[in-house]
């Protein structure tokens, strides 16, 4: 951008220590928030990341840091929405075993608050939700059975209608109606499961068509067809007989 077009300051290629920190005031932050923290030796300054954000983000945008480490990147983020009302989210992923110790509890105490008499820092405000994520679903093509029969039944609904799950998926094959649409997963635990005449006098809910999950379907596509049913085999090698 040649200075004639530019409107205001644009932003300078150099930053001094001044204006953005240095990795000492980062590890006396963290200090100050979390104690002594000794897994990060190089932290970044919050202050650097805030700069980053004001350049390259809008009000509402949301930022994604795959290795988030020490929170830093959610800590800025905080700080830039508090000072000029912005609304923007965060996304952080961490692989490490202090992501909930160190990583989520910067965020929890930055947006309540910390420190201690002339050394407190008002909280932020704001909110975020912490998740690990749990044992893999399918393995090798086929289905994870350690998995709860709870958790599966919650996935195939999320990834059926991509609307979010229900505590009413707890129990039973019945998963929910979407969009007319009803969603069965007729599942056992080592014992595998049938759709046939006699599973089908068992459901009683009302509507348009069914998508119904089994390891076999002993219906005719003439009859599933003319009864608006859809059946979707569970990826799993068990024998039927």
């Amino acid at each position: 951008m040649f200075l004639s077009e530019a409107k205001g300051l644009v932003p300078w290629t150099w930053w001094p220590h001044e204006e953005v920190g240095h990795t000492d005031e980062a590890k006396k932050e963290m200090k100050a928030i979390l104690g002594d923290i000794t897994v990060f030796d190089t932290p970044k300054p919050t202050r650097l990341i805030e700069r980053i954000l004001q350049i390259a983000t809008d009000k509402d945008s949301i930022v994604l840091d795959s290795f988030a480490g020490s929170g830093t990147t959610a800590h800025a983020i905080l700080n830039l929405n508090k000072k000029d009302g912005g609304n923007r989210k965060f996304i952080l992923i961490e692989m490490m075993d202090y992501a909930d110790t160190i990583t989520a509890e910067r965020v929890r105490r930055v947006i309540s608050g910390y420190g201690e008499g002339k050394n407190v820092v008002e909280g932020t405000g704001g909110g975020f939700d912490f998740y690990e994520i749990g044992v893999s679903l399918m393995e090798k093509g086929l289905l994870n059975e350690s998995v709860s029969p709870a958790q599966i039944r919650r996935y195939v609904w999320y990834m059926e209608t991509h609307e979010p799950p229900t505590n009413d998926m707890e129990e039973g094959d019945f998963l929910g109606i979407f969009q007319d649409t009803a969603y069965y997963f007729y599942y056992r635990p080592g014992e595998a499961t049938v759709l046939d005449g006699d599973y089908l006098a068992t459901i009683t809910e009302k509507a348009e068509s069914y998508v119904i999950y089994a390891d076999r379907c002993l219906l005719s596509e003439d009859f599933m067809e003319r009864h608006h049913i859809i059946f979707k085999k569970i990826p799993r090698d068990i024998a039927v007989l």
